[in-house]
């Protein structure tokens, strides 16, 4: 006689940054400006997400608020179960460097530095010795395909080149999210398709959460969930 196998428990992993009723405005020669409105949402471990939206509708605000790079008018962010607003500043930088991993549009690498030095950074900021940095780093450039280009500053890489290893510089620490602002929108559609695959492919290996901001179409359908910014407010997109 056949017995029905008992339901398999759901696993749920971990809300790793949770955004709560966040609005933010500027005030600039007497006049109020509201780029966000009541913007809530939260991202569990190994989650990717998209943020998308018109040009000038607060997509980078956001991301730098959920970073704890810029400041709310109102509302919480929590991450990793701490709320930013609680923390004095040197107490945010520490959240920053071991729970958050930032991608810019321009790679932001230190001109004066090699790769390995650039991406050794965030782990020598967190104190860990120079030898183990190296290794971790190493690791990492090589997984991202830059073991041949280590010792070269970031005038010596191609385009591309720059954005793998500030991939590498944000994934280094294993962050528990990494934030990105238009990640690959500096980069022409073969190395953006590359960089893409890369973070998606970290993103399965390491379990790191990803919240991008672009207007790529095809990446922000690739993500596991996409929510569109109009109008100040934050919605889900369905998709088709």
């Amino acid at each position: 006689m056949n017995q029905t196998a008992p339901d398999q428990p759901v696993v749920t992993q971990p809300i790793v940054l949770r955004a709560r009723n966040i609005a933010k405005t500027y005030e600039e020669g007497g006049l109020n400006t509201q780029v966000l409105s009541n913007v809530s949402f939260e991202l569990r471990r190994g989650e990717t997400l998209a943020i998308v939206g018109a040009s000038g509708s607060g997509k980078s605000t956001l991301l730098h608020i959920i970073g704890g790079l810029d400041t709310l008018t109102a509302g919480e962010v929590e991450v990793e179960g701490r709320l930013l607003s609680k923390l004095s500043d040197a107490e945010r930088g520490r959240v920053r460097n071991r729970s958050l991993g930032f991608i810019y549009q321009f790679h932001h690498l230190l001109p004066e530095f090699t790769a390995l030095e650039n991406v050794c950074m965030p782990l020598l900021i967190r104190g860990v010795a120079i030898a183990q940095a190296e290794k971790e780093a190493k690791a990492l450039l090589d997984r991202v395909g830059l073991s041949k280009r280590i010792e070269h500053k970031p005038g010596e890489l191609s385009g591309g080149e720059r954005q793998r290893c500030a991939v590498a510089r944000a994934l280094v620490t294993r962050p528990a999210c990494v934030l990105g602002d238009e990640p690959t929108g500096n980069l022409d559609e073969g190395n953006a398709a590359q960089v893409y695959e890369l973070m998606l492919e970290l993103n399965r290996e390491i379990g790191t959460s990803f919240i991008l901001v672009t207007h790529d179409s095809r990446l922000a359908g690739r993500m596991d969930r996409t929510l569109e910014l109009h109008n100040g407010s934050l919605m889900e997109r369905q998709r088709a």
